[in-house]
This record gives structure tokens, sequence and C-alpha cells, in this order.
């Protein structure tokens, strides 16, 4: 195992090297970042207030720092699951790097095992944006909570890196699938920015998957990270919305909190059917499983020198 830890460390040390590649990695989040400052809570908070005024004498009730806080807690669940499709690929370009570069030949004329090399790629990828990832938790975390109670207990918090940890790992496996085939860093860099763009809507960062049609959101669905971000906002808003129905003292027969639910897909529409946290957890980790395996033959066919 001592060359899978070390071919690791080199993985981890050539992706932190390169700044603009960790640059690149983080663009995605700030543009989610720019665009919830420039239109995105409007849009949110208008949502909020839409449902408010539905039930009268609510917009008494639920107060403007309780609906801001719930806008602050969905733009920081659309950074992380858009951090969380970015970065893992951006953290892969050291395989397309490598092989373009022909460093490939290199490692594979080692005695290095195939599935050894294979991951090692994935292993250093999969931290580096675990990572990542953890730093913008944090600083989303920390910046939040100097506007308010975040409602969020220890127990919370811990489920949240918990949740960025696996996501951070079934992203990993899953882009290393495309990545293997890419021979180019153009190649790979014109599919980077593609998934850019779609990554926000695929998530639900910008508009809610509520707002698509059953097939558009069983297609979104598809990907482990927009489960992987739907458990995050479970997670992030359960406390918070906790707080708003406790307030409303069941005046509203709970219709507000359900309400808002549908409306922000707290479970994702899968076929016509809701999944809950924990049918979402098992689609993860078979969807991990599978990926794995994937790639593991892919590599072993791809790279046959």
């Amino acid at each position: 195992m001592r060359s899978f830890k070390g071919l690791t460390k080199r993985n981890l040390l050539v992706f932190f090297k390169d700044r603009q590649a960790v640059m690149f990695s983080l663009l995605t989040s700030i543009i989610v970042l720019a665009l919830y400052l420039l239109f995105l809570k409007g849009t949110f908070v208008d949502a909020m207030n839409d449902v408010t005024g539905a039930y009268p004498g609510l917009s008494d009730m639920v107060t403007t720092d309780d609906i801001n806080m719930f806008a602050n807690l969905i733009l920081l669940t659309g950074i992380i699951g858009s951090a969380m499709i970015t970065v893992p690929y951006n953290c892969l370009t050291t395989v397309v790097n490598d092989r373009e570069k022909k460093i490939d030949y290199d490692i594979l004329s080692t005695p290095i095992k195939r599935w050894q090399i294979i991951l090692s790629y994935f292993s250093a990828a999969a931290l580096s944006s675990m990572i990542l990832t953890g730093i913008i938790l944090t600083a989303g975390l920390v910046l939040i909570n100097l506007q308010g109670d975040l409602h969020l207990g220890a127990s919370d918090i811990a489920k949240a890196y918990g949740t960025v940890a696996l996501g951070s790992v079934s992203a990993t496996a899953f882009f290393m699938i495309p990545v293997l085939f890419f021979k180019s860093t153009s190649a790979s860099g014109a599919f980077f920015g593609i998934l850019s763009a779609a990554s926000g809507f695929v998530i639900g960062a910008y508009i809610p998957i509520s707002q698509f049609s059953g097939s558009v959101q069983t297609v979104c669905n598809l990907f482990p990270a927009s489960h992987i971000t739907i458990m995050m906002r479970n997670i992030f808003m359960n406390g918070i919305l906790g707080h708003m129905n406790d307030k409303l003292a069941g005046v509203d027969g709970g219709m507000f909190v359900k309400t808002i639910k549908e409306l922000f897909s707290f479970k994702a529409r899968f076929f016509d059917n809701d999944l809950g946290m924990l049918p979402m957890l098992v689609y993860v980790l078979a969807a991990l499983a599978v990926c794995m395996a994937v790639q593991t033959v892919i590599f072993a066919k791809t790279y046959k020198k």
C-alpha cells in the first residue's frame, strides 16, 4: 500500500499546486453567490411571502428575520450543492493532465497494480473535494450565523459535514467515468463549462426543481448530487421551519411548512415517487458502488499500455 499512498499524495500535491485549477473549482459557487446577491434572494423571499400571504394572519407571525434566515440557508444549500458537482470534477483534471502529457505512461510502467492507480486518482480527488467543500461549508455557516440563529444543533452540523463528505465521494466516482475518456485538457475544459452552466439548474440552486415537470425532475434526480443537495436542504432547513411552525402554534394546521417543503423540493421526485432521506441515501450509495465498478473496468480497458 506504500505505492498507493505515495501516488495519492502525489496527485493531491499536483492539484493543490495548480492555483488556477483550485480557483476554477470554486467558480460556480462564486457565481451562485453573485446571483443570489443580485436577485435570487429576492425571488426566494417573494416565494415565502406568497405562501404566508395565502394564509390570513401568517404574515404577522412569520417574521422578516426568519424569512431572511430561510433564504440564507437556501443560498448555502445551493452553493454547497454546486460545489459538490464542480469541485470533484475539477479535482479529477489531474487524470487528464497526466494523459495529455504522457505521464500516465511512466505510472503504468511501474509495478503498481491498475486498481491501485485508479484508486489513487479517485482518493486524491475525493479528498481534495472534501477539503474544499468543507471549507466552503464552514465559511458559510460562520457568516450566516453572524446574521442570526441558524436553529441548527451539533448533530445537524455533524450530519451536514458527513453529507458533504458523501457527496464529494459520490460525485468523484460519478465524474471519473467521463473523465477517463478525455485525452486533452481542452476537451475536459469544454465539458466543465457545460457542467458549470447546468449544475445550478440540476440541483435547484437557481429555480426549485419542483417548478419543473415530473419527467424533468426525474432526469435531474438521476444525478446523485441532486439527492445530496436535497438531503442538505433537509438538514439545514428543518430547524428554521420547525421554529416557524412553533411560532404558528398550529393555527394553519401545519400547511405552511408542508407548502414550503413542497415548493422548495424537500423530497426527490423520481419516476412519480417522492423519495425521503433514507431512500435518497440508499440511491446515492448504490450509485457510488456502480460508478466505482464501472470506472475500474473502463480504466483497465482504456489504459492497456
